[in-house]
């Protein structure tokens, strides 16, 4: 082989691995897509990161424009699916009295109508009200756009007495953006229409990146629902935690004091999801 052949093959080398070297940590440093673990019947196994969520998008978005007040370093939002319940009142003691405030995404299904007045006490005590469903039913609210746009009319209708429902702009789709229970009775492109027209409205719909799983079958205890945070959180500095305050997740409540001292002595900045992910 000719010393310039030679030389020409070790700089086209070099360059091949310079080029690998950059796509490789362009993907490590990207944002993570949101995990959606829980209940995984009703999601999607594989998220859909063709559109990423807004904690993802506003993750992105302050690495490349630097915010006025820039977010703690870590943070975390604790969030909760599915009350107010019986199970509430216990969970709004817990974070109280750790001096944390959570964000609420709620439902108002007539079963739960008695409790709906722990919304008030909730905003008085600086927690996030944000919308999740009326009925919570997938057949119903999945069937078509304006399905799921009357079950949210319906919802903020229900909860106007106790909160300023016509300001609320978070929600969280039932089953997460990326289910796949919306495909049996709106199609397969339903969630990505619903998608974005929460974004046209101005609004975040959002999802997570730590599941409690903790409205699983079986009743999880409260030291099992530790653990799955702890794992879940692993090495991320800023995580949207998924939990619920059903009438059936009272083991929530339980573990809820653990959760919070284990991310204050890791450092963590407790935020509500408006204050993580504000809207401009």
């Amino acid at each position: 082989m000719k010393l310039a052949e030679y030389l020409a093959r070790r700089r086209r080398a070099r360059v091949a691995a310079v080029m690998l070297f950059a796509l490789i940590m362009g993907f490590v440093s990207a944002a993570p897509p949101v995990v959606t673990g829980c209940q995984a019947q009703d999601l999607t196994p594989a998220p859909d990161t063709s559109m990423l969520s807004p904690a993802v998008s506003a993750l992105a978005q302050e690495q490349q424009e630097p915010a006025a007040q820039p977010l703690p370093e870590k943070w975390v939002c604790l969030t909760f699916d599915d009350g107010p319940s019986k199970t509430t009142p216990d969970v709004l003691s817990a974070l109280n009295a750790a001096g944390v405030h959570a964000t609420f995404f709620v439902v108002a299904t007539g079963y739960n109508e008695k409790y709906l007045p722990l919304l008030t006490e909730a905003v008085s005590a600086g927690h996030q009200i944000a919308l999740h469903s009326a009925s919570h039913e997938y057949s119903d609210i999945y069937r078509s756009s304006d399905a799921y746009w009357e079950d949210i009319a319906l919802l903020k209708e229900r909860i106007a007495p106790y909160v300023d429902a016509e300001s609320i702009r978070y929600l969280r789709f039932p089953g997460g953006s990326t289910n796949t229970v919306s495909r049996r009775y709106g199609g397969k492109g339903l969630m990505k229409q619903l998608k974005a027209e929460v974004e046209q409205k101005g609004w975040h719909w959002v999802d997570w990146n730590v599941c409690a799983e903790d409205a699983v079958g079986g009743h999880p205890s409260a030291d099992t629902i530790y653990r799955n945070v702890v794992r879940e959180t692993g090495q991320q500095t800023n995580c949207i935690v998924l939990m619920h305050d059903s009438a059936t997740t009272r083991t929530t409540a339980e573990a809820l004091p653990d959760i919070i001292r284990w991310y204050a002595d890791n450092g963590y900045t407790f935020l509500t999801v408006a204050e993580a992910l504000p809207i401009g």
